[in-house]
């Protein structure tokens, strides 16, 4: 369905619930059968996977139907936590997700569904010459990251961290690298747009959103220093349709969404 430029133009929470009032609203009438509406909020990097898993889940469940907001792991929280109307909250780490339900804001326990890890990223042409990742601390070299609180920079700091440690990286590497951060993104499909555009040098994503795009070429981090990204889901407490959204995380952590997520190049849970 095309939406009028207005509502694209809403934050993701609202269009969310406005979404579900439609949704609710066209199931009325004769004959028609009862709808339920989940709302999914998601990592950013998980958009691509939850396009697909959107069709499917629906196709296999009739009357089920969902809407998905992606973002930043923390900024949806939140969300959640200001009382932004969801089910289900997809997290690119456990910290966030076990942080709702230490805060009483989602029922049971996180549920781990996925892994991930993590690769430099350049533009195709590579302006600056980045070849490898002792290149991210060379002078002028422009890096192109999200805000603290997002998780793939927890991911990235640890990363950096661990180059610092390893034969052939000066001390002074991750102040380096530091120094060389050009801007802070919102979540990290932000990060990649901006390396994409050529408007960086360099960035750190998860290895599944390098692989998802045609513009960026990847400088390989050794397995010594690369840094498992954990994935976990959780049901949001103040759902409407607790039953539904716990039906719809079982999936999506069993068979049915490791099948996606295995084709958009996310690991199994550990």
């Amino acid at each position: 369905m095309r939406w009028p430029g207005g509502l694209r133009a809403l934050p993701p929470p609202l269009l969310a619930l406005l979404l579900a009032g439609c949704s609710a609203g066209s199931g009325a009438g004769p004959g028609s059968t009862a709808t339920e509406h989940l709302t999914v909020f998601a990592a950013a990097s998980l958009q691509g996977v939850l396009d697909e898993v959107q069709a499917a889940y629906q196709a296999a469940h009739p009357g089920t139907t969902l809407t998905v907001s992606t973002g930043s792991s923390a900024a949806l929280g939140t969300q959640i936590e200001l009382g932004a109307p969801a089910d289900v909250y997809l997290s690119a780490d456990t910290a966030n997700a076990q942080k709702l339900v230490a805060d009483g804001f989602a029922a049971g326990s996180p549920v781990v569904f996925a892994r991930n890890e993590l690769t430099v990223i350049v533009p195709k042409d590579d302006p600056a010459g980045v070849t490898t990742p002792a290149d991210l601390a060379r002078p002028g070299v422009r890096i192109i990251a999200a805000g603290d609180a997002v998780p793939i920079t927890k991911y990235a700091n640890r990363l950096v961290a661990n180059l610092a440690a390893l034969p052939g990286y000066p001390a002074d590497f991750a102040a380096a690298y530091a120094a060389n951060v050009a801007s802070r993104e919102d979540d990290v499909k932000a990060v990649l747009a901006k390396v994409e555009l050529g408007e960086g040098d360099a960035g750190i994503v998860y290895v599944t959103d390098a692989a998802a795009s045609a513009k960026v070429r990847t400088i390989r981090v050794p397995d010594a220093a690369n840094v498992p990204a954990t994935y976990a889901g959780a049901v949001v407490k103040g759902s409407t349709h607790p039953d539904g959204a716990r039906a719809f995380l079982d999936w999506f952590a069993g068979s049915g969404g490791q099948a996606i997520l295995a084709r958009f190049g996310f690991l199994p849970p550990p």
